[in-house]
């Protein structure tokens, strides 16, 4: 096993941009998904799709 570390990639602006999306989108939810689409290696959609739960409780409590 190697101890050493490899350099982190200069992220160039366009990647930049879409990691703050997703960062943003996730910080919003509570239950959800987020989902990335990618065409030709290049990220072209961001999309969040948030759930709303409800507990329901019996009629005999």
């Amino acid at each position: 096993m190697s101890n050493e570390t490899k350099p982190i990639p200069t992220l160039t602006e366009e990647e930049l941009d879409w990691l703050n999306v997703v960062r943003k989108k996730v910080g919003q939810l509570r239950y959800g998904s987020v989902q990335i689409t990618v065409h030709d290696g290049r990220v072209t959609q961001v999309e969040s799709n948030e759930k709303t739960r409800f507990v329901h409780r019996s009629k005999e409590e």
